[in-house]
């Protein structure tokens, strides 16, 4: 393995300035940063969000950095902790799916943050910042190989995501490329993120990015001061890809550098739950449609599912086909299932907690088979194909191949329904009027001014009443 941390570190601080930014990455990230104000505003009334914004009241942490969708200020570090945890709570934020990663939701708490900050910080530096922490985390998910990373217990949106976060942060923060391989050297130290929330639902998933862009904050503060990290992190004996998967693919962190940018493969999530439910939810949602299925009329549906998300989606049985809670529901391919064929509809309202004991759902979570099926594994991690069947009583059967998933680049949101999303999350907050003043506010950023104008947009100052619900 060699410089791997040298070659990364270097391209990042050279290459992916604000006047190197052709007009395809520019558009994208402006894309995604509007993807993730929707998710972060609306994140910010979630259960899980409650306790953080508690805490920080305690610390009377005070700062000049909004918690998106609240009249909260605090310190970048605190800032990033609230908005990366209060944006990965619906499961509704973007994946890169080479890495199984959730880029934004960790990046771009941190450039909001810092860029937030420092109001010297300009659109292009933000947005050469956020592409260079995207490139970053992503490589490195790639780099472990997913499914690998996952049969050792670890999410790679925190564990990857913190290089990525202290990337960014030393770009906003002005680091010499000397002190950003420090920051990355200390990130490593940092890397940390269990799956065991899977077990009893709990909320520390949705805490992972948040921890990652406060981490990442803190490893370049560290390493402004001075403060020494090994150069050969991602590399050595005892570094990140050797000590986080059995069989990691070190190249894969420095192919192509600068060829083409990880951020241009990001997908977009229609569905409030896992990315591996979405191929399989868009299946079943168009046979529906098509031959107009009601859920009384199915005998038995039946669903293939990639095996790198099984473990999340798929097992343990009794507890995917039972969900007690929502982030359960979140991870259960059987209730994903049997929620799009009922509703046709699989967002924020159907993962909610009324829906659980609904008798109806639940007989029809019992007709949905969980199978693997090795076709789908022959592009993965680069496609997230899905198979579904659906069997009606009079003996009918429908079929339907998804091969990319509503929102992937190769089958994209238009901007339009892109704004649509954003919209149906942000008006829980804001009303219909600010809402837009977002979307147009996110659309004609301008590299030379400064982005601060939007995140006073989607802070809420105390005079803005919520609006009626």
């Amino acid at each position: 393995m060699h410089h791997i941390t040298r070659a990364l570190v270097s391209f990042v601080c050279h290459t992916l300035n604000p006047d190197q930014l052709g007009n395809e990455v520019v558009d994208r990230t402006k894309y995604l940063l509007l993807d993730y104000l929707g998710v972060a505003i609306a994140g910010s009334l979630s259960d899980s969000s409650l306790p953080v914004h508690r805490m920080l009241y305690r610390s009377a942490c005070l700062g000049s950095c909004a918690i998106l969708g609240t009249a909260t200020k605090t310190s970048p570090e605190f800032a990033a902790l609230a908005n990366g945890t209060a944006a990965h709570s619906l499961e509704l934020d973007d994946t890169h799916q080479a890495g199984s990663i959730h880029p934004g939701v960790v990046i771009f708490s941190t450039a909001i943050a810092l860029s937030e900050a420092n109001p010297e910080v300009s659109t292009g530096q933000f947005m050469a910042a956020v592409i260079a922490g995207y490139e970053v985390a992503t490589r490195l998910a790639m780099a472990l190989q997913p499914k690998l990373h996952y049969e050792l217990g670890f999410h790679p949106t925190s564990t990857c995501g913190v290089f990525g976060a202290a990337v960014s942060a030393a770009k906003l923060l002005g680091l010499s490329e000397k002190q950003m391989l420090s920051a990355v050297g200390i990130a490593g130290s940092m890397a940390a993120g269990s799956l065991e929330f899977l077990a009893e639902g709990a909320w520390t998933k949705r805490l992972h990015p948040g921890l990652a862009a406060q981490n990442g904050i803190l490893a370049a503060k560290l390493a402004a001061e001075g403060f020494r990290g090994p150069t050969t992190i991602l590399e050595g004996r005892d570094g990140f890809l050797s000590a986080y998967s059995r069989n990691p693919v070190p190249e894969l962190a420095i192919r192509d550098l600068g060829k083409n940018y990880e951020l241009l493969r990001t997908s977009v999530k229609p569905y409030a739950c896992c990315r591996y439910m979405q191929a399989p939810i868009d299946g079943l949602i168009e046979l529906a449609k098509e031959h107009n299925i009601h859920p009384d009329q199915i005998k038995r549906v039946q669903v293939a599912v990639l095996e790198a998300g099984w473990p999340l989606v798929c097992e343990p049985q009794e507890r995917k086909y039972s969900p007690a809670n929502i982030v359960d529901a979140q991870f259960s391919m059987p209730y994903g299932a049997a929620v799009a064929l009922m509703e046709r509809a699989a967002g924020l309202d159907q993962f909610s907690v009324t829906k659980f004991d609904s008798p109806k759902l639940r007989g029809l979570m019992s007709k949905v088979v969980l199978t693997k099926d090795a076709r789908l594994e022959e592009n993965f991690p680069q496609e997230w194909p899905a198979r579904v069947q659906i069997e009606l009583a009079n003996g009918e059967k429908f079929e339907k191949f998804i091969r990319y998933p509503k929102g992937d680049p190769e089958n994209p949101l238009t901007w339009q329904e892109l704004s649509a999303k954003f919209e149906s999350l942000a008006s829980r907050v804001f009303p219909k009027t600010r809402c837009a003043q977002i979307i147009q506010g996110v659309k004609e950023m301008e590299l030379s001014s400064s982005p601060c104008e939007i995140w006073k947009l989607a802070a809420r100052p105390d005079s803005l009443s919520r609006p009626a619900n």
